[in-house]
C-alpha cells in the first residue's frame, strides 16, 4: 500500500503535502515581514500560500521528504567545518 507524501511545515500551523509543492518564491522588500517570508505554490490551490519559513528551509524539508539529497551548504566527508 502506497503511503502519502509527508507533510511539510510552512510555519504557524500550516502544512502542505511535499509532492504537491511546485514553486517557492522568497519575498523581498516591503512584501516581507510579520511572518511573511516565502510564497509557496501548491498544486490544486489557486493562490500561493504565505509561509513564515525561509525558502531554503522549506526546500531542504521538501528534498528530504521526497527522498532526495538536500542542496546547499553541507559538509564534505573528511573535511572539517570552517565555522
Amino acid at each position: 500500500m502506497a503511503r502519502p507524501a509527508p507533510l511539510i511545515p510552512l510555519g504557524y500551523g500550516k502544512f502542505v503535502r511535499a509532492d504537491r509543492v511546485y514553486a517557492l518564491v522568497p519575498l523581498e522588500g516591503p512584501d516581507r515581514g510579520d511572518g511573511r517570508r516565502t510564497l509557496v505554490h501548491v498544486e490544486g490551490i489557486e493562490e500561493p500560500l504565505i509561509a513564515s519559513r525561509s525558502e531554503g528551509a522549506i526546500a531542504r524539508d521538501l528534498a528530504v521528504a521526497l527522498g532526495q539529497q538536500p542542496r546547499g551548504r553541507h559538509e564534505v566527508e573528511g573535511q572539517a567545518s570552517l565555522f
